[in-house]
């Protein structure tokens, strides 16, 4: 058994489930498991922690963390090590944790894996896979000595259990020394888009250059609206101007591991295999029957998305109604 700290990442007041995926497979090996939130005014998260297996839930808050810099998030996760001494600390692959855990892995001294895509507890010893040369393998890691280990995994590779409603959280306050901040937000723009970030999605509908504009796009909106998915797309589409580039999916833009992928009009370069090939289930759907894609998709469709996707779309509303 292992103490673990598991940093529970929010926006606005609500968690990132994927940092309860990581409480649930912490306490379900058995580990002494530990939750911090940090914000402002986020006691309220306290009880979902707890509910996914947290044995005790730490707060760092104050009012010069209700916006994330890596500069004070930093500070304050470090602050939570201090206090509560784990063996092992971890965070959900995102692009917040992507920034601020390596300063955390520096001022803590501590050694970091990082885009994980499976752990398994060791007694206080923590075993890893992640992907390596753009997906196409695996590299299993392990960490030598007796240091701090740090790890961060990527959103849906663990999946979430249900929580325990009947449990609740004592709180504990952690102080930290923010003074001297470099950095500072002076304004957050947000998208205009009620769907999920692809990063988080359980389901990513995606298009290529295929969809030949922008408007087109819109066929696969109907059919993520109707499923509860997020949109991505290729860069070739995102160059094309087609989508922003908040949901490009590939090696350089965002990774991502949903339950089920759909690919439509994508030929598979492997850039964007890098950055989708984790998903549990891959559908493609494309008119090009030699197209790359197909040889890592578990369903193919050959034909024209123009006509497959609305397909799908009204079928998939049939079976809602």
């Amino acid at each position: 058994m292992a103490k673990v700290l598991v940093f529970i990442e929010q926006r606005e007041g609500k968690a990132k489930k994927a940092s309860y995926e990581l409480v649930a497979a912490s306490a379900a090996a058995g580990n002494e498991t530990h939750a911090v939130i940090i914000g402002d005014s986020v006691s309220g998260l306290a009880n979902e922690s707890a509910q996914f297996g947290a044995n005790k839930v730490h707060l760092v808050q104050d009012a010069a963390l209700k916006l994330y810099t890596a500069e004070s998030y930093s500070r304050a996760l470090v602050a939570a090590i201090k206090t509560v001494n784990p063996e092992i600390v971890l965070a959900a692959h995102t692009p917040m944790a992507k920034e601020f855990m390596p300063f955390v892995s520096v001022m803590a001294d501590a050694a970091l894996a990082t885009d994980c895509t499976a752990l398994t507890f060791n007694g206080g010893k923590l075993a890893l896979k992640r992907p390596v040369y753009s997906g196409k393998a695996s590299a299993e890691v392990e960490f030598t000595g007796a240091g701090m280990q740090m790890a961060t995994i990527r959103p849906n590779s663990i999946g979430l259990p249900k929580p325990d409603t009947s449990k609740t959280a004592d709180p504990a306050s952690i102080s930290v020394d923010l003074s001297g901040l470099k950095t500072k937000i002076l304004e957050v723009v947000k998208g205009n888009s009620a769907r999920p970030d692809v990063t988080e999605a359980a389901i990513v509908v995606s298009g290529g250059r295929s969809l030949k504009n922008a408007e087109n796009f819109k066929i696969l909106e109907d059919l993520a609206d109707t499923v509860g998915a997020a949109v991505g797309a290729s860069r070739a589409a995102v160059d094309a101007g087609y989508r922003p580039h908040r949901d490009q999916v590939g090696q350089t833009g965002k990774v991502v591991s949903p339950s089920c992928y759909i690919a439509c009009g994508i030929s598979g370069a492997i850039q964007h295999l890098a950055g989708m090939r984790s998903s549990k289930v891959i559908v493609a759907i494309n008119s090009d029957p030699q197209a790359p894609i197909f040889q890592i998709a578990d369903y193919g469709i050959v034909g024209d998305l123009f006509q497959v996707v609305p397909a799908l779309t009204t079928e998939f509303k049939k079976i809602k109604e």
